[in-house]
Parts: C-alpha cells; sequence; structure tokens
C-alpha cells in the first residue's frame, strides 16, 4: 500500500561569471529502474529552479547578481504513474514556489507522508481520485493484474511517426534487435519506451531496458545482447560511428535507420496486418481540440482536466485495441500449429503455411525470448486478452482438424485483397461479406465499448500527519468504502470486489485483522481473480490467540481459515518446457505410436490411431518402424502442402460451395465423359476435364447407390458409380488407383449415410479423416500390401454392412442434430450435466447480440460451451476446479451456476466466460441448485442433507437447513415449494419456515436406489423414478401418503433422468439391450393418458442427462461410449 518514496536533493551552481543570470522553467523527467530479477521501479522527477541570493558584490565586479539554484525531488514508485506522480510533483511546485528556504526539508516530509497514505486500486475498473491542492488527481487501475496500470498518453508515437515507421519499430524489438531510441528532450525517450512496450502486451520484453543512458553509461550500447535503450540526441552522430548494427531510431525526426546506413534491412511485419493496422491508425481522433470544438468551454481547471482524462481514456482504449489486433493477425494461426496435450509447437508447419515474402519475418521471430513466453502462455491455455480477441474472431472453419483451402479463400488470393488472406478468415463464416467493400471492417472485439469506469473519491489529507490524525484518515476511508458498498450490493459484482478490496487492505493497515478477513472472505465469493492470497496467509498466521477464537466463533471466517491453512501445500507451477516435435528414432510400440500421431497433429482420436497402427504394422508385427513413419509423415505433409496450392479455373470453383475444399485429385484418366482428374470434396466428386478446362458434377456422396471396381475385358482396372441424380452410368479408368478410390468413395458414402440417418455432421468430418489417411497409407508402404493396409481404416463402411442399425421412423423425424463435445479430446467423456441458457438482443454492458448457450459439464472439471444458435463450438474447455461437476443452473442473464464434488458452488460469468466467484459454504459433495425466480433467491443442497438458501445479488446465505436421511440427491423448487429427493423418501419443505411439512417413503422396490430425479408439474403432480426399476411413480401434491399412479415400462431396466416440456408431454429417458450392444432410449408420455407415445433410440450408452431449450428442444447427453448430445424436437 505503501507505494511511493520521495527523494529530494539541492545543488547550489554559484553563476558568478553570469550577469543577470534569469530563472530556468522546471522540468521533469521519467525513469525507470530494472533490477536482475527483471522487476521494474518507476520516478517521476522535477527540476526547478529557486533564487536563493538576490545580490553579491565583488571586487571586480559591482553589478547585482542574482543567484538561482536548481532544486530535484525524485519520487519513486512500484507503479508506473507517470502522470498522476507528475501531477503530484506539480502541486508541490506550486506550494514550495512561496515556501522558506529552511522550511523546505519539512515541506518535503510532509509531502512524502501524504503520498505513502494513498492506497493503490485493484486491477478492475476503479480509479482512485484524490484532491492535491490545487489540483484533482486520479490514480488509474490495471485492467489485467498481470500488467501495469497505464497512466500516459499512448498516441506519443502517432504524434512522432507515421504508422508505417511506427510499425518497423514494433518489428524491430519483435525481432529482438538492439535499438536505441534519440531525443533532445530527456522526458519522451522513457514514455515512448513504455508506450512501445505495452504496443506488444501481451508479448513482454525479456532483455535489458535502460530508457534513459547518461553520457557515461554509452558504452553499454556495445553489448552483444538485444536490448532497448534511450539517449540524448546530442550523441546520436557518435554512436552511429562508434557501433555497429544498431537500430537507431530518431524520436524527434520520427525516422528509423541503422549505424551502418540509413535503410534498414530486416523482415518488415506481414503486409495483410500492416496494411490493417495503417488503416486502423489514420482513423484516430488524436487531437483533443479539433475533438472538443463542439464543446462549451471549461470553467474550472479540474473540470476541464477531467473532461481531458475522459478522452484520452477512450483514446487510450482505441489505440489499445488496435495494436493488439495487430498482434492478433501476425499471430493467429500459431494455435492451429500448437499441440497442447504434449506441449508442442510445429514450428516448421507454422513457416510452411506463411506466404514466401513473410517467412524470413516469421522464421526471425520464432526464435526471440519473446515469442517463446508468448508460445508458454498459449500452451499453458492463459485467458489473456490475445487469446479473448483470437477466440472471440476465430471462424469454424479454423478448427477443422484436417485444413485445406475453401473456395472461397482461393478466390480471394487471387483477386489480393487489401485485407488479405489471414484477414478474411476472421469474417468469412461469421459475418455478413457485404462489410468486406469497406477497408476498414471492425472486428466485434474492436466494436464493443470499453467496460465502463467507476471513480472513487479518497478523502482529503488530514491537516495534521499525526499517529491519531493519519487513524482518524483511514477510519473516515473505511466509513465511505462501506457506503459505497452498501450501494453496489445488489447492482455491480465487480465494482462490490474491488470495494471490498480496498477496505480490507485498509483495515489490515489499521491492524483490523477479523475485519480485513471478513472483508477477504466476502471478496472471495464475489471475484477470486484478484483474491490476494498472500496477504490473507499472513493475515491469518498473524492472528492472536484470543483473535483466532472469535474467528472460529464466525462460521465464513473459521472457512476462510481452514482453505489458507489447507492450501499451504507447495503451488503447481505451470509448465515451462516446449517441445519442437522430432520423428523417432527407434520403432514405435502402440503407445508410443499413438503419442506420436498426436503430437505430430495429424489425428487426436486415440480409436482412429489404433486403426492407423494396424495398417502400417498391416498385422504383421507390433511395432512400427521409424523409417516407415517418417515415409507416412513426409507423405502426409506435403499432401496438405500440395492441397494449399490447389489450382482451380474460375468457371469449376464457382460451381462449387464457398465452403468446399479439394482434398484429393487422381491422374488424368480416361472416364465415360472424357478425359481428365477426378476431385474429392467433402461433399461431392467432380470431374475436372482436361484440355479446355471444364467442370462435371459426377454425384454428391448421399446420391450414390452403387459402386463397383471390376476389370475390363482388357484387364484393367476401372471405377463405376451408379447415382440417383443421373440415369447413366459413371465409369472411369483409374487403373492402379481403383481399388483406393473404391475405398475412399465407400468410406465416404457410409459417412454420408450415417451422418445423415443419425444427424451427426461430426461422422462426414471423421471420415474424410480416415480417407486422408488411408490415401498417405497407400502413398507410403509397398503397392502389392498398400490397399489391404489401407481397408483396416475402412470405418464407417463396415458398421453400415456389419452392425449398423436402421434408425426407426420416430426417431428419426424427432431427432434434429448430434454433437460431440469430445471433439477436440483424443477419446469420448461422459456428458454428466446439461444446461440451456437463452440468449438477449444485448448483452450486459456490451453493444453484442448474446446468442442463447448450451454448457456441457464433461469429467475433471471440464466445460464446454456451444453456441445454441448454430450449434457450433464456442468454448473448447473451461476449466472449474479440478473434481467433476454435479448440477448447473442459469441465474438472471449474465451467470451460471455449478456445483462440484469438492463442495464448492462456482458461479461463471457469461460475458466473459471466466470463473471469478466461489460459494464454499457447503462441506461436502454440492448435488443440486435451483432458483426462486420470483423471489431471486437461490437453493443448493449437499449430499450430507445441507440446504442453504442464498440472496442471489449479494452471494449471502439467509437460511440454513439440515435434513436427515441418507444422502440428498437433489432439490427442486416449485410453487413456494422446496421438493427435496432423498435415499429412499421424498420430503416437502415450505418456503416460509424451512420445516419439513410432510415426507413420503418411496415403495420398498424404489428405495435401494440413490439416483432418483423428481419432475414437478403444473396441476400437483410429482413424478419419481429409479435407475434399477421398471416403474414410474405418480404422486398427488396433496397426498403424497401413497402413489397416486405406477406406469409400468416393460422392456428397460430403468429411469435414469427425466424432464417435463410443456404441459402435454414428458421425456423420460430407459436403457436397456438392443441386439446385445447396450442401447438407450427416451421414452415420451403423455400426461393425460399416463401411456408411452414415443420411444426414440437415443445413443449407444446410458443416458446421464435432459435439459431443455425453451421447450423446442430437448437434449439428451450420454456416457463416453457413446459421449454425444442428441437434439430433439418437440411437438
Amino acid at each position: 500500500m505503501r507505494s511511493f518514496k520521495v527523494w529530494g536533493s539541492m545543488l547550489l551552481i554559484p553563476l558568478l561569471k553570469q550577469k543577470g543570470v534569469e530563472e530556468k522553467t522546471e522540468q521533469f523527467h521519467f525513469l525507470v529502474f530494472t533490477d536482475v530479477f527483471g522487476n521494474k521501479t518507476h520516478g517521476v522527477v522535477m527540476q526547478y529552479y529557486r533564487q536563493i541570493l538576490v545580490c553579491i558584490f565583488y571586487k571586480e565586479c559591482s553589478n547585482i547578481t542574482s543567484l538561482y539554484s536548481p532544486f530535484g525531488v525524485c519520487i519513486i514508485s512500484k507503479y508506473p504513474y507517470f502522470t498522476a506522480l507528475k501531477d503530484c510533483l506539480s502541486c508541490l511546485l506550486f506550494q514550495l514556489r512561496s515556501c522558506r528556504l529552511p522550511d523546505l526539508e519539512e515541506r518535503l516530509k510532509e509531502f512524502a507522508i501524504k503520498l505513502s497514505l494513498l492506497p493503490i486500486p485493484p486491477p478492475g475498473h476503479l480509479h482512485l481520485m484524490f484532491q492535491f491542492n490545487p489540483l484533482t488527481i486520479v490514480l488509474p487501475s490495471r485492467e489485467d493484474k498481470n500488467f501495469p496500470a497505464i497512466d500516459l498518453e499512448l498516441h506519443l508515437p502517432f504524434l512522432c511517426f507515421r504508422p508505417q515507421q511506427l510499425l518497423l519499430v514494433l518489428s524491430c524489438l519483435l525481432q529482438e534487435q538492439r535499438v536505441v531510441l534519440f531525443s533532445a528532450d530527456w522526458a519522451r525517450l522513457t514514455l515512448m519506451a513504455e508506450c512501445l512496450f505495452i504496443f506488444l502486451q501481451p508479448l513482454t520484453w525479456q532483455h535489458p531496458y535502460v530508457p534513459v543512458l547518461a553520457r557515461g553509461m554509452l558504452d553499454f550500447l556495445m553489448a552483444p545482447t538485444a536490448f532497448l535503450m534511450g539517449c540524448h540526441l546530442s550523441h546520436l552522430t557518435e554512436v552511429a560511428t562508434e557501433t555497429d548494427d544498431l537500430i537507431l531510431v530518431n524520436i524527434d525526426q520520427g525516422n528509423v535507420s541503422t549505424s551502418l546506413s540509413d535503410a534498414i534491412d530486416l523482415p518488415e511485419i506481414p503486409l495483410a496486418a500492416a496494411d490493417c493496422f495503417i488503416q486502423r491508425s489514420q482513423s484516430l481522433q488524436i487531437h483533443f481540440d479539433l475533438d472538443q470544438y463542439h464543446s462549451a468551454s471549461c470553467m474550472d481547471i479540474n473540470d476541464q482536466r477531467a473532461q481531458r482524462r475522459a478522452w484520452q481514456q477512450k483514446l487510450n482504449n482505441e489505440i489499445q485495441r488496435i495494436a493488439l489486433e495487430l498482434l492478433v493477425n501476425v499471430f493467429r494461426d500459431v494455435s492451429s500449429h500448437l499441440n497442447y496435450e504434449h506441449r508442442v509447437f510445429h514450428s516448421e508447419e507454422f513457416l510452411k503455411s506463411r506466404d514466401p515474402d513473410e517467412q524470413l519475418f516469421y522464421r526471425t521471430v520464432l526464435d526471440t525470448h519473446i515469442f517463446h513466453s508468448f508460445l508458454r502462455d498459449r500452451l499453458n491455455k492463459k485467458m489473456d486478452m490475445f487469446a479473448q480477441m483470437e477466440l472471440s474472431t476465430r471462424s469454424e472453419m479454423q478448427k477443422y482438424l484436417q485444413r485445406r483451402p475453401t473456395m472461397q479463400e482461393i478466390l480471394t488470393k487471387r483477386k489480393g485483397s487489401v485485407l488479405g488472406l489471414n484477414l478474411i478468415l476472421l469474417f468469412l463464416y461469421n459475418y455478413d461479406l457485404s462489410l468486406f467493400a469497406f477497408p476498414s471492417v471492425l472486428f466485434p472485439a474492436l466494436k464493443s465499448p470499453p467496460n465502463p469506469i467507476t471513480v472513487f473519491k479518497l478523502p482529503d489529507f488530514p491537516v495534521s500527519l499525526s499517529f491519531i490524525s493519519v487513524h482518524a484518515y483511514y477510519s473516515e476511508l473505511i466509513q465511505l468504502l462501506g457506503k459505497a458498498i452498501f450501494s453496489v450490493q445488489n447492482e455491480n459484482s465487480a465494482l462490490l470486489a474491488r470495494f471490498y478490496y480496498l477496505r480490507g487492505f485498509i483495515n489490515t493497515l489499521c491492524s483490523r485483522r477479523l475485519d480485513a478477513l471478513s472483508d477477504f472472505q466476502n471478496l472471495n465469493k464475489t471475484d477470486t481473480t484478484i483474491f490476494p492470497t498472500h496477504l490473507v496467509s499472513w493475515l491469518v498466521d498473524s492472528l492472536q490467540q484470543d483473535e483466532v477464537q472469535q474467528a472460529h466463533r464466525r462460521p465464513e471466517l473459521k472457512r476462510l481459515i481452514f482453505k489458507v491453512l489447507d492450501n499451504e501445500k507447495p503451488v503447481v507451477q505451470a509448465e515451462n518446457h516446449i517441445k519442437k516435435f522430432e520423428l523417432p528414432q527407434n520403432p514405435l510400440d502402440r503407445d508410443e505410436f499413438v503419442r506420436y500421431i498426436q503430437e505430430c497433429g495429424i489425428v487426436k482420436d486415440a480409436a482412429t490411431i489404433h486403426r492407423l497402427f494396424d495398417a502400417l504394422t498391416n498385422g504383421q508385427h507390433n511395432q512400427v518402424d521409424p523409417e516407415v513413419f517418417r515415409v507416412f509423415y513426409t507423405f502426409w505433409k506435403e499432401t496438405e502442402a500440395e492441397a494449399q496450392d490447389v489450382n482451380l479455373p474460375s468457371e469449376v470453383i464457382s460451381e462449387l460451395d464457398d465452403s468446399e475444399c479439394v482434398y484429393k485429385l487422381s491422374s488424368c484418366v480416361k472416364t465415360s465423359h472424357g478425359v481428365g482428374k477426378i476431385a474429392l470434396t467433402q461433399k461431392r466428386l467432380f470431374l475436372l476435364t482436361e484440355g479446355r478446362p471444364g467442370f462435371l458434377d459426377i454425384t454428391k456422396f448421399r446420391d450414390i447407390q452403387v459402386t463397383t471396381a471390376p476389370f475390363l475385358l482388357v484387364r484393367i482396372p476401372s471405377l463405376r458409380i451408379r447415382t440417383s441424380s443421373r440415369p447413366e452410368l459413371f465409369e472411369a479408368n483409374l487403373k492402379m488407383e481403383t481399388e483406393l478410390w473404391y475405398l475412399i468413395i465407400t468410406e465416404m458414402w457410409a459417412g454420408r449415410k450415417m451422418a445423415d440417418q443419425d444427424k451427426d455432421p461430426h461422422y462426414m468430418t471423421q471420415a474424410l479423416t480416415n480417407v486422408l489417411l488411408m490415401d498417405a497409407v497407400v502413398g507410403c508402404l509397398h503397392p502389392h500390401k498398400s490397399i489391404s493396409a489401407a481397408s483396416k481404416l475402412v470405418y464407417f463402411n463396415k458398421i453400415i454392412h456389419e452392425v449398423h442399425m436402421m434408425v426407426p421412423k420416430s426417431t428419426s423425424e424427432t431427432l434434429k442434430h448430434k454433437i460431440n463435445p469430445s471433439l477436440d479430446l483424443a477419446e469420448p467423456q461422459t456428458v454428466s450435466v446439461l444446461l440451456y441458457t437463452p440468449g438477449q438482443l444485448r448483452g450486459k454492458n456490451s453493444q453484442r447480440v448474446m446468442n442463447p448457450k448450451l454448457w456441457v459439464a464433461l469429467s475433471g472439471g471440464r466445460v464446454v460451451v456451444f453456441d445454441a444458435a448454430s450449434w457450433s463450438m464456442q468454448q473448447d474447455c473451461l476449466q472449474i476446479g479440478e473434481a467433476q461437476v454435479t448440477c448447473m443452473m442459469g441465474l438472471i442473464q449474465d451467470q451460471v451456476w455449478m456445483g462440484s464434488l469438492d463442495s464448492v458452488i462456482y458461479i461463471i460469468d457469461t460475458n466473459s466466460m471466466s470463473c471469478n466467484k466461489q460459494l464454499t459454504e457447503h462441506r461436502h459433495e454440492v448435488t443440486g441448485l435451483s432458483v426462486d425466480t420470483k423471489d431471486q433467491l437461490a437453493y443448493s443442497c449437499s449430499c450430507d442433507g445441507t440446504i442453504l438458501q442464498w440472496d442471489s445479488t449479494s452471494l449471502k446465505v439467509k437460511r440454513q437447513f439440515y435434513l436427515s436421511c441418507d444422502r440428498l440427491c437433489s432439490i427442486r423448487f416449485y410453487d413456494g415449494i422446496l421438493w427435496c429427493c432423498c435415499g429412499d423418501s421424498i420430503v416437502e419443505l415450505k418456503k416460509s419456515v424451512l420445516v419439513a411439512a410432510e415426507k413420503s417413503y418411496l415403495p420398498s422396490g424404489l428405495r435401494v436406489d440413490l439416483t432418483k430425479k423428481i419432475c414437478l408439474l403444473q396441476h400437483g403432480q410429482v413424478w419419481t423414478g429409479c435407475s434399477d426399476s421398471v416403474e414410474l411413480c405418480l404422486w398427488q401434491t396433496n397426498n403424497l401418503k401413497h402413489p397416486h399412479k405406477r406406469i409400468s415400462l416393460p422392456g428397460t431396466s430403468g429411469v435414469t433422468c427425466m424432464i417435463r416440456v410443456k404441459s402435454q408431454v414428458r421425456w423420460s429417458r430407459v436403457g436397456g439391450f438392443c441386439d446385445g450392444q447396450l442401447r438407450s432410449l427416451v421414452l415420451v408420455v403423455d400426461l393425460d393418458s399416463f401411456t408411452v407415445t414415443k420411444e426414440l433410440l437415443a445413443h449407444s450408452d446410458s443416458i446421464q442427462t435432459l435439459c431443455s431449450a425453451e421447450d423446442r428442444y430437448v437434449l439428451s447427453g450420454s456416457a463416453r461410449r457413446d459421449g454425444k448430445i442428441a437434439i430433439w424436437q418437440v411437438e
């Protein structure tokens, strides 16, 4: 908290030889000191002159001479508050001008003490304001806790450099060159260097940094390592002539050169990203007066400063977003060449994917420390501002495993769009293409306004700086923070957390340890991202014996202390190693082969890799020879590279869909429709005719009826395809390629058939992967055994002919879609919980439309989020603790509550998609969540029978109730009653008193299962079922002594979950076996006749959860053997 130190110095210079010496104007300088560990300390220096002698008489001169002495005052801070500290020194200067010289030291001490009283704002959007007569000064907060606060004018580089020159300087820093800044104004050096580093965020400079280099330290410029240093402009010629290979940046002239010549022979930032940056920069309004001509003149200096501060804050946000966009455009494709599980970066493959004129830039950058640090954060899945912008602008096609250029991308590349291919990819599948007619297309992340800033005014400094006055100052500050907490308690949780943070620190300073712990406990509920773990641990260790006893009498403090003591085990550090993929040198067994294939990024799915292992060993060996692996890998990568350069005539491209990609071309062959090449896309086969280029649509895969590969009379292998779209037979003399194309086409046909039948588009993607693997296997093995090996990769065609069941008509009509939440994982995972949250026209504090979302809880605390408007994956992994998520609940528009096996309730902010709040009041596994929407009350239960009633805005427990039972499985709030499902009974709790009104014991045949569910209906009915019973029981809420009705479910093993949809239909899931395989059914029960109206064949494993999407769809999630989510239409 005490983050400022003030140093003062006085230097007397007797100007005896000068006559009529005039007073010089004050000057400010800015310094940055870096220790050997990279920790920075910032300084603001004020130098001013004051008259010390009015007149002096000398023997040789009788003229009156005024002597002035330079005084210097320096404020040292851990935080880069350059503007705020300059304002403080300006206020001090105002006071020192009227101060007598004997009182100078006392005035400086008073100034230093006042600064030491100031708290530093926590990370977020809460700024602190204080009065330092005559100015009102603001301390801005950090937006990101991992980066410093920004308290300078970020448009300074744009005033000094043209955008092209600024890009050149940034390129030199990204390539870790030896850069020297020059200026005749010392103050510009540090401010310019700090701006450049902010432009590079979240990349961080890893090398020596000395923004102000004195004359006697110029030999530092001979250092062999990369550095950023600053010198006075008077040293430019000397440095340029005596040093080699330095990048010389003249701030005053706005030019960049080298110490060898005026031209810089360094690769520049890629053209597409640079052009976009230049266009954005030209749209900036960097002149305050031009922006304020329409506004009235301010009558008060503090009002004028506030107006300027607001303008500067807005401009800084725009510049930060433009700089971040530049980095996203430069490094966007890095993530597609990472293997997160094995921490591998495929640098060579990444370089091959760059345009030839960009490769030298990337090859240089990839070897730098700054990029290595950036890469480590990507592999650790750090959700910083780069990751957020990259994710929000990522297209669906960029998520596909086997990437090929689409027809739209080929056309765009040919046209040479000013935005370039990489920028087009950002919008291709998510935005209206008409936007590309404008040169300044905005990203969604750039459109959204910044979060609003709240300014909290600190109390006026005490007149006396005695202990009592300082204590009174902090007491007043605590009172003001208490009022602020009360005013925002039910409105803004982010702001509330910052107030708790500040009050906790102030209470710590005042030795109010229990009050401080209470504030930090509330902070832990409200926002865990800024929770000061080390400070709280120190507070707990410093508690006196009587304070410990008092804390144990307060349940919330007792839980916090227990958590702190429990977490004192060593913190697991994030992994820092990064591997480069290397081909194996020794034979690979099955497990090693799986690891290598996953590392090189060919396939993730373990089952597919096992089939590939069998293909490459051809069933004869238990190991893959390293030479076979090398040939296979080389063939695969060469095929990928050739696909990037596919050259199709414009007439052909116009016949294909924009999203289609060419995955394979045959050699030139004779067909029944002329000579040409057969091309394969993910949707169809077409013939690319020779001679005069032409297009013949052979067939879409779903239209294929018969495919054969017979021998002609002259023993030439031929491929024949009969389709439903044309009467004549298509025949192609593919010769030695015939058998491979037969396997390819039949696999794609089977994948298409199963995808259409099961409404699962992932089947087609998987079939395409199988086809590409077949092609690579045939290309790397000896011809006489290659087809036999490739046939082992056939998957869907075997299922169609061996085990695949026809989907019943009722299932086909009701099933609309299937999605795979384990798409990015090596193996399928169980879908444990599903939650649908509706969309809204505008997000909170945002102008963007918020689509509905589907939240999917997998194992190990992993949560995947889908956009429920398109059923596309929006967030591939939210890590919610380490334990299994057991229940989820949507609360208001911007919160999702998730209960976990670790007894914690995690609260997700749906806007930032981050978990920054935790409720830790439960001591055992959280098993149920429910909400009373009328009174904004939430309920949670744990397996030990504890039920908590929460105020959903303040996140405080209003009531607590303990239910005596073997295990409390779930709760449901309905019509003023909380229904509890226990091990052998259903308990009804009245909301008004939270006491058990009635307890109904289940029939003896239903008491053994602890996972039964209940569903409450509108007309006073309760339904119950068990996974080991073939009966559903219907109860009347006014008579819970005996079941009102029992519904038998023949041919099933039991019920695992139920849900009510609309007032007519009730959904339940029943599992059983069919043809020796586990099958799960969704049963639709009519509420009036109590009969099963539909039996829907759902999954190949047991269904674990059901949820409703606004009564239009029902979604079912299954166990890991199937691991998919089915979307059913509600009639």
